[in-house]
């Protein structure tokens, strides 16, 4: 993430801001690189004419250098296709930056990302933290295509996050620290110190809260919230109060890669970018010249005898015990399903055994999120959605890439933010 201070010294400054310098300076080693092309060949190969057209993952796949040319086309031609009126802020904002990094023209699309911007209010200085998510992406994407007009809404934006008292979230945080990064290092000439001012204490907080969370293992709040902190830290202005040593992080995410822990396409695209030295700021810095397809260097894959896969029992509770919700419940099924199954094939089961269980399902970037349980739905009016937990602990996975284990206890839980 890099920041343009004045407008005198801009060529300067995008130097050394418009590619990623890292503080702690990190790379995969070569005998590694193997495993890192395979993750991106299958986050590649995800993308098919059927499925959810995914931004991060074109953005991911234009900064590392795609290997599929006819994947990338087939996932820009479907962005380029998508109506921004059914886009969510944050998914308008990254849609922008993809079509950017395929050097396609994003339209109109910026300016009705600016004006949605200009009309942006939280609804008040306790507004969960995740929500300002997509307003930083947002800020993002405008910051690297005009940034002298996004400056008075960063500005605002700043001051808000200034003023929200919710809890910490790493993933907002962390964009959050891109965008306004992006802002510091292109603060226009002539323009009043102040915002400087502004943009360095938000990110000096930020940053805070960020390092803070940096593990003795090097991960950055959770494994996969890693990717997206170490962009943030690789470029900000502002130095961690918590030395960050950046080969340590690498060394413990390429092994969880090895362990099999990133195999969800999002949680691919948001750490594939750090893999091979690049952050968000690098977008409008992609190259775009022809090149023929580069066939990767994949990992060896040990010869493996299929065998039949022995069934687990899985223990899933439903629960709802909130106030002012029609229908209280709390209820328990024993599932039976085949060894290495993912959650949703047990939340389908007991769907199957017991209508009480009934659910469903939205489609998002990250697959599919549970909405509905018997009937229950959640709604961002109350704040009110179905957490998973295995025991007392969140699951940090989805339902469409969580695997239990045998006599594991899932809690689907209704709970309120």
């Amino acid at each position: 993430m890099a920041w343009s201070a004045l407008y005198l010294v801009n060529f300067l400054w995008a130097m050394a801001g418009s590619s990623t310098q890292s503080r702690s300076s990190c790379s995969v080693p070569s005998a590694q690189q193997p495993l890192v092309n395979g993750l991106q060949v299958r986050m590649e190969n995800s993308v098919t004419s059927s499925a959810f057209p995914n931004p991060s993952v074109l953005i991911a796949m234009n900064l590392a250098g795609a290997y599929n040319l006819e994947v990338q086309k087939l996932l820009t031609y479907q962005l380029m296709a998508s109506d921004a009126a059914d886009l969510t802020i944050g998914q308008l904002a990254l849609t922008i930056m993809a079509l950017t990094s395929s050097c396609r023209d994003p339209g109109n699309r910026v300016s009705i990302l600016q004006g949605q911007m200009e009309n942006w209010v939280p609804s008040s200085t306790s507004t969960q933290a995740s929500t300002f998510y997509g307003p930083s992406l947002a800020i993002l994407a405008l910051c690297q295509k005009n940034p002298e007009t996004t400056l008075p809404i960063a500005a605002r934006f700043a001051k808000t996050l200034l003023a929200n008292s919710s809890p910490f979230n790493m993933d907002t945080g962390a964009m959050a620290t891109l965008a306004l990064t992006c802002m510091y290092n292109k603060i226009p000439v002539g323009s009043e110190e102040g915002y400087r001012v502004l943009f360095g204490q938000v990110l000096k907080d930020i940053v805070k809260n960020i390092s803070i969370r940096i593990q003795d293992n090097g991960i950055i709040g959770s494994i996969y919230s890693t990717g997206l902190a170490m962009q943030a830290l690789s470029v900000t202005p502002e130095k961690p109060n918590k030395e960050w040593n950046c080969k340590e992080t690498m060394d413990t995410i390429l092994n969880e890669i090895e362990q099999g822990k990133f195999h969800n396409p999002m949680s691919i695209a948001q750490i594939l970018p750090s893999l091979k030295g690049k952050t968000y700021l690098d977008v409008p810095q992609v190259s775009c010249s022809p090149d023929n397809e580069v066939q990767p260097t994949l990992p060896n894959q040990p010869t493996t005898v299929p065998t039949s896969a022995s069934n687990i029992t899985v223990i899933y509770t439903i629960n709802n015990q909130l106030r002012g919700v029609d229908l209280l419940f709390n209820v328990t099924i024993n599932v039976s399903v085949k060894s290495g199954s993912v959650l949703l094939v047990v939340l389908e089961e007991a769907q199957r055994k017991n209508p009480m269980f009934k659910f469903e399902t939205t489609m998002t970037s990250w697959g599919p999120l549970v909405s509905s349980i018997n009937n229950i739905a959640e709604n961002v009016n109350h704040k009110t959605y179905w957490q998973f937990l295995s025991g007392k602990t969140p699951l940090n996975e989805g339902v469409a890439d969580y695997i239990p284990f045998n006599h594991e206890h899932i809690t689907a839980n209704f709970t309120q933010y």
